[in-house]
């Protein structure tokens, strides 16, 4: 599909991988563009139309797919780590809260959309997803399991939407150089060539997006038997 004249919603899009997405939705010529943040006053800038969206509030979501209503590109981006939730110790807070943020949070807006998509002639769906949708992490696994759970949720969005022609596309990156991924000692993409890969699969209408080599390869060895 086009992203020229276009109208986008990006949630978390007051830092990182968010405020990429929404520079490269206007660079692609996007006409307008909804920057949802819990505290719109951090997503504003030229251009913007800043939303107030905690995408774990139903009334939020339910606000933003009101007032967002002319969207034709959802790009779910909003999302947490798993806190100190370790393996096999410490407390499952952190767990709880990346699950009911990443998947039920990312759920509850492509619930709300779909329809306003639908009105529109089908349009995109982005779910920013990780290479972890793939693979466990002893070091962040409440993390890696709400990612896992949010791929599964895409493909069932990707098979549920395809009626309407809705076009849902899953990106998957490795570690990506934001705050969330600081302490993190090992080779990063920025946020802006995921941001400028996600808008060429959207204009392709490819549905998945792997961003860097290390996701390349382990979706490449997803194929290959198991060494016994």
């Amino acid at each position: 599909m086009e992203i020229k004249g276009s109208v986008a919603l990006v949630t978390g899009a007051n830092r990182g991988i968010g405020r990429a997405f929404v520079h490269a939705l206007i660079g692609h010529g996007a006409a307008k563009v909804y920057a949802g943040a819990r505290d719109p006053a951090a997503a504003a800038g030229e251009g913007l139309m800043p939303l107030r969206l905690d995408i774990t509030h139903p009334e939020d979501v339910a606000a933003a797919a009101a007032a967002a209503d002319d969207v034709t590109i959802v790009i779910n981006n909003a999302g947490t780590s798993s806190g100190e939730t370790g393996l096999l110790e410490g407390s499952f807070d952190g767990a709880r809260q990346a699950m009911e943020v990443n998947f039920f949070g990312t759920w509850a807006v492509c619930r709300a959309f779909a329809p306003v998509l639908r009105r529109h002639g089908g349009g995109a769906l982005v779910n920013m997803l990780s290479m972890t949708s793939w693979t466990g992490r002893p070091d962040f696994p409440g993390y890696a399991a709400s990612k896992a759970a949010q791929w599964s949720l895409t493909d069932s969005l990707r098979q549920g939407l395809r009626e309407q022609g809705t076009l849902v596309v899953g990106v998957h990156a490795g570690f990506v150089d934001t705050d969330l991924s600081a302490w993190v000692d090992e080779p990063k993409i920025t946020a802006a060539e995921v941001a400028e890969q996600t808008m060429q699969a959207i204009v392709a209408g490819r549905t998945e997006v792997l961003a860097d080599e290390p996701t390349r390869q382990l979706k490449a060895a997803l194929s290959q038997s198991p060494q016994v």
